[in-house]
């Protein structure tokens, strides 16, 4: 007979069950929460531990449809290829997209996110009270990015180069509904002095101002990309769904294919 009570431990306060019932976060799942929750509060809940407001449910949702898709990136294309060699794995697939989520697409979000996070950290007393004051910050904080040898995440598009469409609309939801905090307004101010601090005007792109409105609304910078991952799940099952409907990724690959060039090992430049 097993001795339960010396059984280890194993404390979640997300979900469990038994026989007749699923607990989540505290509530019975088939009749407090199911039908009564959107799928976003759901996923805000579940990191946060509790319930967003109305506004933050309003940006969080907002980030999300902004960061589904953006087309044809690696990501997408990864999805794709990777169907064509196993269609009998949609789940490899749809991985293989989400594994390409990094510090050049979708990881500006939490690369966004953790700085300005970081900078706000480190600002000693009382915040800016002025635009003035976000200015030197931003200069300041650009500045060190830039005496590290590193880029400041968040500014520039390799598409949207006279600007992203999403940054303003992001912005501008943000304050309608109450959330625009630190993180957006430094972000702000960093698009700003760019041309000052770096010789030419760069855009906020949409990935980073995404990152700095989910700051705002609470989210840990250190989970950021998790949630860029989680929106891009869905635009990649649209895009894994397209390629059903009419394929593209054969031609991608027998275009690269047909037209690979040998190159000797002895001469690998080419030259």
């Amino acid at each position: 007979m097993t001795d339960h009570t010396s059984m280890p431990s194993f404390p979640t306060s997300l979900g469990t069950s038994d026989a007749d019932h699923i607990s989540l976060l505290g509530h019975d799942l088939a009749t407090e929460l199911m039908g009564k929750v959107s799928f976003g509060e759901l996923a805000y809940w579940l990191v946060a531990l509790r319930r967003p407001s109305a506004g933050e449910l309003h940006v969080f949702e907002s980030v999300l449809v902004a960061l589904a898709d953006h087309g044809f990136t690696p990501t997408a294309i990864a999805a794709r290829i990777t169907y064509l060699s196993a269609p009998d794995s949609i789940q490899g697939a749809l991985a293989a997209g989400l594994l390409g989520g990094g510090s050049r697409f979708l990881g500006v979000t939490e690369d966004c996110g953790q700085f300005l996070a970081k900078t706000l950290a480190a600002h000693e007393g009382a915040l800016p009270a002025d635009e003035d004051g976000w200015n030197a910050m931003a200069l300041g904080a650009i500045a060190e990015q830039r005496a590290a040898g590193k880029l400041v995440p968040g500014l520039g598009h390799p598409v949207h180069k006279n600007g992203d469409p999403r940054t303003p609309v992001l912005i501008r939801i943000a304050e309608d509904a109450g959330q625009k905090g630190p993180h957006l307004t430094l972000f702000e101010a960093i698009g700003r002095m760019s041309e000052q601090a770096l010789g030419r005007p760069l855009p906020l792109n949409g990935a980073g101002v995404c990152g700095a409105a989910l700051a705002d609304i609470g989210l840990p910078p250190t989970l950021l990309r998790g949630f860029a991952l989680l929106a891009r799940a869905a635009g990649l099952l649209g895009q894994l769904a397209e390629e059903i409907r009419h394929p593209i990724a054969n031609d991608i690959y027998m275009m690269v294919d047909r037209n690979a060039q040998y190159i000797s090992p002895e001469h690998p430049t080419g030259t």
